[in-house]
C-alpha cells in the first residue's frame, strides 16, 4: 500500500513542522489584513480601473473570484485543510485563546443552530450592503467576523477554537463539504487502547492540543476535524488515510445526521444562498418592485422610496450609482427569506417523500437522505460565488465562452454524484429494488427542484 504509507508521511510531515504551519498562518493573517483594510480606505475605483493597476479590483478578485469559491473546493478535495493551516480567523482566535481568560463555554454558545443562523444572517447581510462589491462593506462583514472570533478567543477556552467549533458563520458549511473528502485522519481504536499499556512507540503518550475540540478517539470523520495534522501519530492510532468519498455520508449519516444539517442544506445553501444569488438577475424582483413603488407612489406613500439609510445598513454609494432606497433593501431581505422558505420546504416535502418509501417514516432516515444533497448544494453555492469571478473577467474583456459548458458539467457531475449517494443511503434501509426505486423518484424531484434555481438564474431571467 505505497499511496497509504506516503498519505501517513504527509500526515507525519505535517505533525513534526507544526511551526511552519504556524508561520504560513501568521503570513496569511498579514495578507488578509492588508487586502481587507487597505482597499477600505482607498477611493473606489473609476470606469478606467482594472483589476492588475488597482488594488481595490484586485482585492475584490482575490476574495470572492478566488478565494471564497476555491475554499469551498478545497473542502470537497482535501478536507478542512484551509481551517487548521490557512485560515486567519482560526489562527488569531486560538492565539488569543493563548492568553485569553479561559473561561468555560457556555451553554448557550454550545447552541447545534448556531451554524445555521450564522450562515443565513451572514448571507442576508452581505447582500444588503453589498459585500461583493464594496470594500467597506468587506471590511465590516469579514473584519467584523474576525473580530468576533478574537473576542471569543480572549474570553473561552485555552489554546482552542471555540469560535471556529460554534460560531463561525460558515463552519456548518465546511463542515458538511468535507464529509465528500477522500482524506481524513482516520483513529485506529485498537491501537488506541493499546497505548494504555504500551504508551506511544513505546514511550509515555505525549498529550495533543486538539484545538478545534474534536474528541480524537470517537473522530470518525473529517466534518469536524481542521487537518491541521497535529494528533497524527498520537498514541501510535491516528493517521492520514484514504477514504471513500461517499463513506461519511452513507456509512456514518444515519448517527451524524440531525435537524440543523438538514435546515443548513435545504433552507440555507438550496434556499437563502439560492435567493441571495438570485436577486440581482431575477425579472420576478424588478416587475415586483415595480408594482410596489407604483403602488406607493399612488397612495401618498413615499418614505420607502428615500435613499437616506447608511451604508452599513443598505447599500449607499452615490459615487457610483448605486443606493437602495428603504423599498429596495426591504425588498431584498424579503426575497431571500421567501426563496429560502419555498425553496427549503419543497426540498423537505420532496426528501419526506422519498424516505417514506423506505418504510414508516422515520426522521433519521429523513435526515440520512438530505446529506445526499450535499454536492449539488455545495456546486450551486461555487457557481453563485464564481458568477463573481466571471463579472469580473468579462469586464476585462477575457474571453468566456467556455463557462456556460463548465457550469453545466459541473452541475451533471454533481447531480449523479447526490443521485449516487441517496442510492447507497438507501441500501442502509431496504434492501429490495422497488422501495429503493421509489424513494430515488422524490429524490430526483428534489433535484429537479435545486436544478430550476440555476437554470433560472444562468439562463431563465437573461431570456
Amino acid at each position: 500500500m505505497p499511496t497509504m504509507r506516503r498519505l501517513q508521511q504527509a500526515g507525519q510531515w505535517m505533525q513534526r513542522h507544526g511551526s511552519a504551519i504556524r508561520m504560513i498562518q501568521w503570513i496569511v493573517v498579514a495578507m488578509y489584513a492588508f487586502l481587507i483594510i487597505i482597499p477600505a480606505v482607498m477611493p473606489l475605483p473609476d470606469s478606467a480601473a482594472h483589476l492588475w493597476n488597482n488594488l481595490t479590483l484586485a482585492a475584490q478578485f482575490v476574495f470572492w473570484g478566488i478565494w471564497w469559491p476555491f475554499v469551498l473546493l478545497s473542502m470537497v478535495m482535501l478536507g478542512r485543510v484551509w481551517c487548521g493551516v490557512l485560515c486567519p480567523e482560526g489562527a488569531l482566535s486560538e492565539f488569543a485563546s493563548k492568553w485569553g481568560r479561559g473561561w468555560a463555554i457556555p451553554r448557550w454558545m454550545r447552541w447545534g443552530g448556531w451554524p445555521f443562523v450564522a450562515f443565513g444572517l451572514t448571507t442576508i447581510y452581505g447582500q444588503m450592503v453589498s459585500v461583493y462589491q464594496y470594500p467597506k462593506a468587506v471590511l465590516l462583514v469579514l473584519g467584523g467576523s474576525t473580530v468576533g472570533a478574537i473576542i471569543i478567543g480572549v474570553l473561552y477556552g485555552r489554546e482552542k477554537r471555540v469560535w471556529c467549533k460554534y460560531l463561525c458563520p460558515v463552519n456548518g458549511v465546511f463542515s458538511l463539504l468535507a464529509r465528500l473528502a477522500p482524506f481524513h485522519y482516520k483513529v485506529n481504536e485498537d491501537a488506541w487502547r493499546r497505548s494504555y499499556k504500551e504508551g506511544e512507540h513505546g514511550h509515555r503518550v505525549i498529550p495533543v492540543n486538539c484545538a478545534p475540540l474534536v474528541p480524537l478517539r470517537k473522530m470518525e470523520g473529517a466534518a469536524d476535524c481542521h487537518m491541521c495534522g497535529r494528533c497524527s501519530g498520537h498514541r501510535d492510532a491516528i493517521a492520514l488515510t484514504w477514504r471513500s468519498p461517499s463513506e461519511e455520508v452513507v456509512k456514518f449519516g444515519d448517527k451524524a445526521a440531525n435537524p440543523w444539517d438538514t435546515a443548513l442544506i435545504l433552507y440555507g445553501l438550496l434556499g437563502i444562498a439560492i435567493g441571495a444569488f438570485h436577486w440581482t438577475v431575477s425579472t420576478w424582483f424588478v416587475d415586483l418592485k415595480q408594482y410596489l413603488a407604483g403602488w406607493l407612489i399612488d397612495h401618498d406613500i413615499l418614505w420607502p422610496l428615500d435613499s437616506n439609510a447608511p451604508w452599513f445598513l443598505f447599500t449607499h454609494y452615490p459615487e457610483q450609482n448605486d443606493v437602495f432606497s428603504w423599498l429596495d433593501g426591504t425588498m431584498v431581505i424579503a426575497y431571500i427569506l421567501v426563496m429560502g422558505i419555498v425553496c427549503g420546504t419543497a426540498l423537505l416535502a420532496l426528501l419526506a417523500g422519498g424516505a417514506r418509501m423506505l418504510g414508516k417514516f422515520d426522521v433519521k432516515r429523513l435526515h440520512h437522505l438530505t446529506l445526499a444533497l450535499i454536492p449539488v448544494a455545495g456546486v450551486g453555492v461555487f457557481l453563485g460565488l464564481s458568477a463573481t469571478t466571471v463579472s469580473l473577467l468579462r469586464a476585462e474583456q477575457v474571453p468566456l465562452g467556455w463557462v456556460p459548458g463548465l457550469r453545466l458539467g459541473m452541475l451533471a457531475a454533481a447531480n449523479l454524484w447526490s443521485v449516487w449517494l441517496a442510492w447507497r443511503v438507501t441500501s442502509r434501509y431496504a434492501s429490495t429494488l422497488v422501495p429503493r426505486l421509489a424513494t430515488m423518484v422524490w429524490f430526483v424531484a428534489a433535484l429537479a427542484v435545486a436544478d430550476s434555481a440555476w437554470y433560472l438564474m444562468f439562463y431563465g431571467f437573461s431570456r
